[in-house]
């Protein structure tokens, strides 16, 4: 689909209908407040399976699915790609029969406790191999969530510390498993990346390409700056806008978004996560206007995550507009509110239209 000639100064950009790769849509209330932000600008989500019950069996999975689109708003054209949840016990029989029955499209490696509703997560991968061992057989997608645990490693070195203990290992040991490397946030990872062939990619989040860990501080605590995997230095933000922005197949959009009652992020023990599917593409907009890659921004949003799972291009298009749009300090989620990312600011694209 071609962009327009001008990209740094056209009003209007046309996209092919985007696609986000890794997003939390939770369940109850919270599913029916937030779905239909995602279905708004995205045709498919790979939908997170970290649910207070996990998601661990090809039954639960549909079960799921048939809640996410009962909570769609009417006409909504939207696709939820389910995940499994994988856990010591997973069995390799059940993978292989969800992901041929088009249930499951992928599985999620959470090292146990690493994030939220991470508990029933993998305490080691070699007790996994059997499931790593057929996904590979199987062509069926790792995605990965990494940071290690070890409560010596700074939370700050999680993700390079996983890098060197776990997934030089996944790589060697499974070269024929097609992995992701979800919500990326250090240069250590994008060097990993790219030095990878090409069965490894990984998705970038909107927040990790705009703020470093000074937004976790600025002027007091600010919770809703707090994430898993936290951001990191300014060095690391700016390897991710270069990656995001170079037109390379391996890195695509992933918002990672991740919704939390504004109480449950303002509390003495606060929620990891950012909901950002609100102004998402308007938030990866930014960032690719301000790199001078705006041209570059339709491979990364709606072309490169299909490309990789094996999955037929959109055929529809998404139409963004110069123009202020600015953020609310919350949103309503029926009995709750959430403070979105941006909140408060102003962007400088707004999506006009999606057909």
């Amino acid at each position: 689909m071609p962009m327009p000639t001008d990209t740094a100064s056209a009003q209007t950009i046309t996209l092919r209908r985007p696609d986000d790769w890794h997003v939390h849509l939770r369940d109850g209330a919270m599913l029916a407040a937030v779905v239909p932000w995602t279905a708004r600008q995205f045709a498919r989500a790979i939908v997170m399976p970290n649910l207070s019950l996990p998601v661990t069996t090809a039954e639960m999975a549909s079960a799921y699915r048939e809640r996410i689109l009962a909570a769609l708003p009417p006409g909504a054209a939207f696709t939820p790609l389910m995940t499994c949840y994988l856990t010591d016990a997973t069995d390799p029989t059940g993978l292989r029969a969800g992901f041929a029955e088009g249930v499951f499209t992928a599985a999620k490696l959470y090292p146990a406790h690493a994030t939220t509703n991470a508990a029933q997560g993998v305490t080691d991968v070699a007790l996994i191999r059997p499931a790593l061992k057929a996904m590979e057989e199987i062509g069926m997608p790792l995605l990965v969530h990494g940071e290690v645990t070890d409560p010596a490693v700074d939370v700050f070195d999680r993700e390079a510390v996983f890098i060197e203990r776990v997934m030089t290992g996944l790589v060697r040991d499974y070269p024929g498993l097609k992995i992701v490397f979800e919500h990326i946030t250090t240069a250590d990872a994008v060097g990993f990346v790219d030095g990878c062939g090409p069965l490894v990619a990984a998705t970038i989040t909107p927040q990790h390409l705009h703020i470093n860990r000074n937004a976790m501080f600025a002027g007091g605590l600010r919770p809703h700056a707090y994430c898993l995997p936290v951001a990191k230095r300014e060095v690391h933000r700016l390897a991710l806008r270069s990656a995001a922005t170079s037109g390379s197949p391996k890195y695509f959009l992933g918002t990672d978004s991740a919704p939390h009652a504004r109480g449950a992020k303002e509390a003495d023990c606060g929620c990891a996560g950012i909901f950002n599917a609100p102004y998402a593409l308007e938030s990866y907009a930014a960032v690719f206007e301000e790199e001078g890659a705006l041209g570059l921004l339709e491979g990364f949003a709606s072309e490169h995550g299909p490309r990789f799972y094996g999955l037929p291009l959109n055929e529809g298009q998404i139409v963004l507009e110069r123009g202020d749009n600015l953020v609310p300090a919350e949103l309503d989620a029926g009995q709750t509110r959430i403070v979105p990312f941006h909140a408060g600011q102003t962007l400088g694209w707004r999506v006009r239209e999606a057909r």
